[in-house]
């Protein structure tokens, strides 16, 4: 895990500020430190955190608009965020209401007292998850198409195009000495198509998920894509706008579209859609 990792801890009990700074500064974070909800937004503002502990502030209400605040705004929306609210005796005064619990939005919520451990315990595990980086093969036989992709991965904080291939014989050789998560991969090119790629690397590399790039309408995507073992599929003409999203569901072990997963489980081996 990044040692430059940015954590903004939110409370105005000094108590728990200097326990959690400690333990959290023992993992080699750098810890920002608010006591209200407009220092936090000002602090958030100019620092980017890369999770936020917000525990109890006041007055009463402040926490659930500094948590609206984060998961309105772009910039923030993706950021982690580990609520600890206050103990049962200093709910009214400082707690959390039953309607803004309602609309809650973090990955998880913690109550006072806690364990400081605890919480750093799941800051470990969000930010291993928000700051892994998905590794990606790309392959297409054309350069113009391998260029384009490999631009708008790099820009994205989460990915690293670990290599290209120019055909299906060069995608298992890559796959098999680079291991990536997720190979977007063409399917009509030279030498070997993609399709018995897919197949090749689906069982001879089962670390790596293969989101195919395609030309071929929806139902068809969702037969090919089955028949040879992929995780997904995206048509050429929405690659632009689903790329990305399908690269971080399929490199999370998941399929994309949401509904091939339906397809997967219940179109039966062997079914000729034909007939």
């Amino acid at each position: 895990m990044e040692k430059n990792t940015k954590i903004l801890l939110v409370d105005d009990e000094s108590e728990f500020i200097e326990d959690m700074q400690a333990k959290l500064l023992a993992k080699g974070w750098q810890v920002l430190t608010a006591g209200n909800r407009l220092q936090a937004e000002e602090v958030a503002r100019h620092e980017k955190p890369d999770l936020v502990i917000l525990g109890t502030i006041m007055p009463r209400g402040d926490a659930f608009r500094l948590h609206q605040w984060l998961k309105q705004n772009p910039n923030f929306r993706e950021v982690p965020l580990i609520v600890v609210d206050a103990p049962p005796e200093k709910r009214l005064i400082k707690g959390w209401r039953m309607d803004e619990g309602l609309k809650l939005e973090a990955e998880q919520y913690l109550i006072k007292p806690v364990e400081s451990d605890s919480v750093v315990a799941w800051a470990e595990k969000f930010l291993d998850k928000t700051l892994r980086k998905i590794k990606v093969l790309v392959v297409d036989d054309h350069a113009v198409v391998r260029e384009g992709i490999c631009a708008l991965l790099n820009l994205q904080k989460d990915m690293e195009v670990i290599g290209e291939a120019v055909d299906g014989r060069d995608a298992i050789d890559k796959a098999q000495r680079l291991t990536p998560n997720v190979a977007v991969m063409d399917i009509v090119m030279p030498v070997m198509s993609g399709l018995e790629a897919t197949k090749r690397i689906t069982e001879e590399c089962p670390e790596t998920k293969v989101l195919i790039l395609t030309q071929y309408d929806e139902e068809e995507n969702m037969f090919v894509a089955k028949q040879v073992g992929a995780y997904g599929f995206i048509a050429k003409s929405a690659a632009s706008s689903d790329l990305l999203t399908g690269i971080r569901t399929v490199g999370e072990g998941r399929y994309f579209p949401r509904s091939f997963a339906y397809v997967s489980a219940n179109w039966p081996e062997g079914l000729d859609k034909n007939k």
